[in-house]
């Protein structure tokens, strides 16, 4: 997979397989000679063809330009016969539309925005974005179009991001995520013009449709998972409380233990990172009446926990159950393999980009609902302990 992050600068476009032949500056340099057959030499020098052009399929084939552009976009007015001559020429010449040429025509940049505002080096050890922006890939490349990625540090220069894509025209649409308490953003896209979409339902009112995946039952699975076991002492370490997810899984945990009779309040906010899970796992096992079994609100925080838990002399599951969330691959890799809720954040991504473009043609949409998180048993969760082990060291 090609493709170009932009981290705190103007938005890059990236598409899918990397850039064209037409688009590389091939002077100074040898091109490999393809199967296509698009070099030739001159002057002992091997040079690259130029792309075909439309002009060039309707030489060849013997027809008017505009009949050659009736026939490639698939419009009335054309016989069966002679487009499938036109076709078949175009083929022949290796003739590929050009994305530019379609925007000029159309007053479409054929290109979704995606601005994701988290700590670039944080984000790059968190395994759900680029899950997340394969499934969009999937999506996008078979349809021509490409994604503009930005990542940003700051919830202030997502916001400036949104307004020089719309400024720019870089973007038909953007695909909103990590949705906010009293989310901004859903006015913004609005007075901007710009197509969009929600990842979750925003707690604002809101008239862009949303790809769902209700996360809640996982964390709902998984106290119940170790309620079972025997766990009566169980922390939550969870996400930031602005984000609207990290709110409802830190709301599941404490009504489901508050279900048992048990208390729900041994809950330690952090911020999604690795670093914030293990100086949180690190507090939890420090304390005198430390937890059984720590649930975490990601896979990244899970792991990391089960690294300070080895640290400080604990063996997970006998003397700590550990669960995560989000089902990264790593964690069935993991000794022990790590329990966790499942979410297929791939199709998350594949559903969000088709939604959003079916938007960006004026199709009549609803909101799309994935099948819910579900709590997938490795070997990171066992049975409670008796009698659990001293307070281990820092």
């Amino acid at each position: 997979m090609t493709r170009t992050t932009q981290i705190e600068a103007p938005p890059v476009q990236t598409t899918a397989g990397g850039p064209s032949a037409a688009s590389i500056d091939w002077r100074g340099t040898t091109p490999v000679q393809n199967t296509a057959g698009n070099t030739n030499t001159q002057g002992g020098v091997i040079m690259a063809k130029q792309r075909a052009t439309i002009t060039d399929v309707a030489r060849a084939a013997g027809v008017s330009k505009g009949l050659v552009s009736f026939a490639l976009n698939d419009r009335p007015g054309v016989s069966p016969e002679t487009r499938d001559r036109i076709l078949q020429v175009a083929d022949e010449l290796g003739w590929r539309p050009s994305v530019r040429a379609r925007s000029l025509s159309t007053d479409r940049s054929f290109a979704l925005g995606l601005v994701i505002a988290r700590d670039p080096e944080v984000m790059s050890g968190d395994p759900f974005f680029p899950a997340f922006i394969s499934g969009i890939e999937s999506a996008l490349a078979p349809a021509g179009q490409a994604l503009v990625l930005s990542v940003v540090g700051s919830e202030a220069d997502e916001e400036a991001s949104y307004r020089q894509l719309a400024d720019h025209d870089r973007v038909d649409g953007v695909i909103l995520t990590d949705l906010r308490r009293d989310d901004s953003r859903i006015a913004l896209v609005a007075r901007l013009g710009l197509a969009a979409i929600t990842i979750g339902r925003p707690d604002v009112p809101s008239d862009l449709p949303s790809v769902n995946v209700e996360d809640t039952p996982g964390i709902v699975a998984a106290v119940e998972h170790l309620v079972a076991l025997g766990h009566r002492r169980i922390a939550h370490v969870a996400g930031p409380s602005r984000m609207l997810h990290g709110v409802r899984r830190s709301l599941s945990f404490t009504e489901t233990m508050h279900s048992h009779g048990l208390d729900g309040g041994l809950i330690i906010e952090t911020d999604f990172t690795a670093a914030g899970g293990a100086r949180a796992t690190q507090l939890l096992v420090a304390l005198a009446d430390r937890p059984t079994a720590i649930v975490y609100s990601n896979d990244v925080m899970a792991i990391a926990g089960l690294g300070i838990a080895a640290r400080a002399g604990l063996s997970v599951p006998r003397d700590l159950s550990i669960t995560g969330f989000d089902g990264s691959d790593i964690g069935a890799h993991l000794f022990p393999s790590l329990t966790t809720v499942t979410t297929a954040v791939q199709e998350w991504g594949r559903h969000a980009a088709g939604l959003l473009l079916r938007v960006i043609a004026g199709e009549t949409v609803d909101d799309i609902e994935l099948p819910p998180a579900r709590l997938l048993i490795r070997e990171s969760s066992a049975v409670a302990p008796i009698t659990p082990p001293p307070t281990a060291a820092p």
